[in-house]
């Protein structure tokens, strides 16, 4: 079964979270997405409130820049929630903009090479493991987690191209891939994530979980505002990208990138959605009834 996710944008200030968090909650929204976008809101900050003010649903963090973060602090982070809000946090790391990276003077050489660096080590931190490491970017000597999560935890990565897509295959537990996948995209960054599984060796029955955002707009004015936002990203010449319209009609959307290989598809409203508690009212009432 598609899970079917909304994202509060960090367009909108910290302080609408918790009205959202609390309507996801009572409407049965499965999955909140947040982003850590430079330079708006924390990305775990963020996550440990939504969770502390909700009890079922799912929080997703996506995606922690790995430039702005040691590896160290990222498995204290990511450990802690799991302990305190068991299998609600879903967390996933990633490059970071470039720009952005280079803003605050972290931006690397090789952004590939430290990904999967971060990814090893922080995988490794997470079971439970005692690491030293000497890497080009990660150090760390005789490094254990005094309070390790009590299970495995899934560590998603942020991948669009197809060096990173097969990093993710076989370095992490899932893919994050953005509203700038199409259905064929989709398909083709599943190709490209199963065969970094197989020349790393991996369990070929393991999950790998793929999650892609869906621009998403309703009520009149939703395809003006899908089409602005397209083309704010320089989007506007690609086909297939977002969806406007009924919730029939972005349930379509939904099981398309599902066809193609997605299991987790999370709405992404536009910049400028004039209700976001609508929109996740819609995403869990109208849109979820319509989706296996």
């Amino acid at each position: 079964m598609t899970s079917l996710g909304a994202v509060f944008r960090p367009q909108l200030p910290p302080e609408r979270l918790r009205g959202v968090v609390r309507l996801a909650e009572g409407v049965g929204l499965e999955e909140l997405w947040l982003w850590e976008d430079c330079f708006r809101e924390g990305g775990i900050s963020t996550a440990a409130a939504a969770l502390a003010w909700s009890e079922r649903v799912r929080v997703g963090v996506g995606l922690l820049p790995v430039p702005l973060r040691n590896v160290a602090v990222t498995a204290m982070e990511v450990a802690a929630l799991h302990r305190m809000f068991p299998g609600r946090a879903i967390v996933g790391v990633g490059h970071g903009v470039q720009d952005w990276m280079g803003q605050v003077g972290a931006r690397a050489e090789s952004p590939l090479t430290l990904l999967r660096e971060h990814l090893d080590a922080l995988r490794a931190l997470l079971r439970g493991e005692r690491v030293t490491v000497g890497g080009r970017y990660v150090r760390l000597d005789d490094v254990a987690l005094d309070w390790p999560p009590a299970g495995p935890v899934e560590i998603l990565a942020g991948a669009e191209g197809p060096r990173t897509l097969r990093l993710s295959g076989a370095a992490a537990d899932g893919t994050v891939l953005t509203s700038a996948t199409s259905v064929d995209g989709v398909r083709r960054a599943v190709r490209l994530i199963e065969e970094g599984r197989l020349a790393a060796g991996r369990d070929a029955d393991a999950p790998h979980r793929v999650v892609v955002y869906l621009l998403t707009a309703t009520g009149d004015d939703g395809p003006a505002r899908l089409r602005a936002d397209l083309v704010a990203d320089g989007l506007e010449s690609v086909p297939g990208l977002g969806v406007a319209g009924d919730a029939d009609t972005v349930a379509k959307a939904v099981r398309r990138l599902a066809e193609a290989g997605a299991d987790t598809v999370v709405l992404q409203p536009t910049a400028d959605e004039p209700d976001p508690e609508g929109f996740v009212r819609f995403t869990a009432e109208e849109v979820r009834p319509l989706v296996s």
